[in-house]
């Protein structure tokens, strides 16, 4: 991806995302806009040409996999370039 490209960081917590933004930054990235939620990323994605998207898996209002679901049925953001991650950790 360009690094003028613009990149949606989606994360319900603002350390977080505020961490992501700084990597993201340090690596040449500086079109970076923040959402908290699945439902704040769709009004985002909607609004705006978003080029990537870093979404948090768990998240109140709407997962990342649902955002990812809603995301991949709208054929305007279908090819939106989409990766998920997490904090936490399986218990054994």
């Amino acid at each position: 991806m360009d690094k003028a490209g613009k990149v949606l960081v989606v994360d319900d917590f603002s350390t977080m995302r505020k961490v992501i933004r700084n990597l993201l930054k340090q690596l040449g990235y500086e079109n970076i806009v923040e959402a908290e939620d699945g439902v704040a990323a769709l009004e985002v994605l909607r609004s705006q040409k978003i080029d990537f998207v870093i979404s948090d898996w768990n998240m109140p209002n709407m997962s990342g996999l649902e955002l990812l679901k809603q995301v991949r049925a709208d054929g305007s953001l279908s090819k939106t370039l989409f990766l998920m991650v997490t904090a936490e950790s399986l218990k054994d």
